[in-house]
């Protein structure tokens, strides 16, 4: 009886130590023996804008996504799964997929959320719990002051925006210009401000402001007061579906000017909803496709490959680059598990190369990147010169 007992504990015993080795790659901080890259599969979760009005937004950020993963584990040097939570454009839900990925799924990195008042509500919770959580679409001023884990790799709108909107003043020797922009968006709000502020610093004039909200559709009313004023451009901050919308009406109540627009006009969304009435809007942007590129030029076309002869837009390239660059970072750190390790290692991001460009994180982990100042012409983005 003694012996068989001894024999039961030592066989439990060995069990609990497989079972205990077998679950390292989980999640957490893994002890020291198991933590290299080639331990294991690193998996990183994704909040993103999977369903509703800017579903098209997600959908771009998962086809990036899911193109550099397979990319990254045929070259072998680390693997990765992607677990997505769903966050539907709305900050509770991006709460919740923030601590089902931290608590249940034992990722050890989230990418997104896809709004920026999305991540003023997921980040701090990825913070508290010390996991790296990188936005590739988070915009806003402000981000990473989050906190010591926070990135993106996002052209924050402080920095793309008054390069659209002095490019628009300087080919278009604007004097007097209307802004619009969604009041109930804590993005668009920074992107308005931002807006205000660079106008202000170049002496033009603004003549009419006018708010709205995310999911309106009726603009009839702003954009009537506006084209009585007679401006020389308008300024608009939202997301591309209110955007298209503006444009279209715009156009059908005679406004011909040009219209400058935030990161949401980034998409190929906008041209698609807005049809012709997109041609002349304006938007600044670190990616664009017509690049002389060879590194753009392989994106493009894998893409296409994947994606049934798709054109990727920037939030694909965004996302696909910051897959990239959490590689990098789990080979640099020599871990699948360890998120203080991956964070640190990420932090250390300089000379990247990548589809958007050369790329590197400063002391605050705001992205170092150059922005292109494009137009749509013909119903294509190009590059406004």
């Amino acid at each position: 009886m003694k012996k068989r007992l001894i024999k039961w504990i030592t066989g439990m015993t060995i069990g609990a130590l497989l079972l205990t080795t077998a679950g390292c790659g989980g999640g957490g901080t893994a002890p020291a023996a198991n933590s290299g890259s080639q331990g294991g599969t690193a998996k990183i979760g994704v909040i993103a804008y999977m369903t509703g009005g800017g579903a098209a937004y997600g959908e771009a950020i998962k086809e990036g996504l899911d193109l550099a993963k397979d990319e990254i584990n045929a070259q072998g040097k680390v693997q990765i799964e992607l677990v997505y939570a769903d966050s539907r454009g709305e900050k509770t839900e991006a709460i919740n997929g923030a601590n089902k990925l931290i608590n249940k799924d034992n990722v050890v990195g989230i990418i997104g959320p896809t709004l920026s008042g999305e991540m003023f509500a997921a980040g701090p919770i990825a913070n508290q719990a010390g996991i790296p959580i990188m936005g590739t679409s988070t915009t806003a001023e402000g981000i990473p002051a989050l906190g010591d884990f926070v990135f993106r790799n996002a052209l924050p709108e402080f920095l793309a925006v008054p390069q659209a909107v002095e490019k628009a003043i300087s080919t278009y020797s604007l004097k007097k210009v209307a802004v619009m922009y969604s009041n109930n968006n804590d993005w668009a709000v920074s992107g308005y401000k931002t807006i205000e502020s660079t106008l202000k610093k170049n002496g033009v004039e603004i003549i009419a402001t006018e708010t709205f909200a995310d999911k309106d559709t009726d603009y009839s009313a702003q954009l009537t007061k506006i084209a009585s004023l007679k401006p020389d451009a308008v300024m608009v901050s939202s997301l591309y579906q209110e955007a298209a919308l503006i444009l279209k009406k715009a156009r059908e109540i005679g406004i011909a000017v040009p219209f400058v627009g935030t990161n949401g006009f980034n998409s190929p969304e906008l041209i698609k909803i807005a049809g012709s009435a997109a041609d002349g809007a304006v938007v600044a942007s670190p990616w664009f496709p017509g690049k002389d590129n060879e590194k753009v030029q392989k994106f493009i076309a894998d893409y296409k490959a994947k994606y049934n002869n798709k054109v990727p837009d920037q939030f694909a390239a965004q996302s696909y680059d910051a897959l990239y660059i959490y590689a990098n970072a789990l080979e640099q750190a020599g871990t699948t598990t360890d998120r203080q390790k991956l964070r640190d290692a990420i932090a250390s991001i300089k000379d990247f190369e990548g589809v958007t460009g050369k790329f590197a994180f400063d002391e605050n982990r705001e992205p170092v990147m150059d922005a292109t100042v494009l137009i749509v012409k013909d119903g294509q983005f190009t590059e406004l010169k």
